[in-house]
């Protein structure tokens, strides 16, 4: 009998006078046990037995609105609520999660109840989703994976434990070329001169600044935006930038400030290279006396920069120039391939906020304490500025 299935019905009169209703039902860990029910006249004892099997589980559900009968749209509602009731990740990871349930799995498996999501269905669909992209296949991968998470209790097992890994042809991240950034850095610079400039608000110089602070810290773009002037000292032997923080922006909300990165792990100081600190200190001079908690970078009303803006700004400009396919993470790329081609990796691990060489390995080569300042000198010898 297939699982939570019951046979035959067979009645019988008790030495009471009372009429027992028995039969066999398949439980949910696979044995098959005899159960049984008792009423005034054979059809209520039937009746008695039927619904006791309709209740029938060896872990009740810790939602008892939900059944394997349930549908998997059901499920995913319960999920997103449990998930705000833990209150544990963030929002951004939260928004996300929703995201990629409502685009990538809702629209294959809202109709399924949940005994029909199996291994095999779930393999499938992983696949079909990475013909079109690893990045959709690991997305939809996850959500799926946590919201038939075994904890609710309402399947024996998660089907997603034995699907097949996700298999992606190694791949050498894009990184710039020395002579490549100083193509990048003159065209910018030719945009901010505003030469060409014809209608609007002219350039404010925060873009070509921004790119100096990506190369000279390996900082995100949504770090570099969140520096104020408290994290910046560039009145030492060594100036130094402490990256605490990063720019956050959602649907329906304003854009803010988050006081930490997108790790804790990743708070650290970073020496800067000489490239960097003359940059930030070109910035302080344009600002010029701004509060400690002010951002070094502002809209003109005074708010957050918002990432989309910057990376739509860098599109713009490179795409005038006729440059293409650059994003704000590829300096970052370029910072550590350089870091570990004139080191070593771990000094590139070091640098981008990273524990393991594995992420490097796999994502970016083609804490607390200050970062070595030999990884400044040694950025100042890969990307300082052509003296023309």
């Amino acid at each position: 009998m297939t699982i939570s299935t019951f046979g035959d019905v067979t009645i019988r009169v008790t030495p009471s006078g009372r009429f027992e209703a028995r039969t066999r039902y398949r439980d949910w860990d696979g044995q098959t046990r005899q159960v049984q029910a008792t009423g005034d006249t054979a059809r209520a004892a039937e009746r008695s037995l039927k619904s006791k099997l309709t209740t029938r589980y060896l872990q009740q559900p810790t939602n008892t609105s939900l059944t394997p009968d349930s549908s998997f749209g059901d499920l995913a509602t319960y999920w997103l609520e449990d998930i705000d009731m833990e209150n544990r990740i963030s929002k951004t990871t939260r928004n996300l999660y929703e995201r990629n349930m409502r685009t990538l799995v809702l629209p294959v498996f809202r109709s399924l109840t949940l005994r029909e999501i199996g291994v095999a269905r779930c393999d499938h669909f992983i696949k079909q989703l990475a013909k079109l992209s690893h990045s959709r296949a690991k997305q939809g991968r996850v959500v799926l994976r946590l919201a038939l998470a075994v904890r609710h209790e309402i399947l024996p097992s998660n089907p997603m434990d034995h699907v097949s890994r996700l298999y992606r042809e190694p791949h050498l991240p894009d990184a710039l070329t020395a002579p490549e950034v100083n193509v990048i850095r003159a065209a910018i610079a030719r945009w901010e001169s505003a030469v060409n400039h014809i209608s609007g608000p002219k350039p404010d110089g925060q873009l070509g600044a921004i790119i100096e602070l990506m190369l000279g810290t390996s900082a995100r773009i949504g770090g570099v935006l969140a520096i104020r002037r408290r994290d910046v000292d560039i009145t030492s032997a060594i100036p130094s930038i402490r990256l605490a923080g990063t720019i956050v922006s959602r649907n329906g909300e304003q854009t803010f400030r988050q006081d930490h990165p997108k790790t804790a792990k990743s708070r650290r100081v970073v020496a800067l290279p000489t490239f960097t600190a003359d940059a930030v200190r070109r910035r302080l001079a344009k600002v010029g006396s701004i509060g400690l908690d002010e951002l070094l970078f502002q809209s003109r009303d005074g708010t957050p920069l918002t990432t989309a803006n910057v990376r739509r700004q860098l599109r713009h400009v490179l795409g005038g120039a006729g440059i293409e396919d650059v994003t704000p993470h590829m300096f970052r790329r370029t910072v550590a391939t350089a870091v570990n081609a004139n080191a070593n990796i771990e000094l590139a691990a070091e640098l981008l906020g990273h524990t393991d060489t594995k992420i490097m390995v796999q994502h970016y080569i083609q804490r607390s304490e200050l970062v070595n300042p030999a990884t400044a000198a040694l950025l100042d010898r890969a990307f300082a500025p052509d003296e023309d």
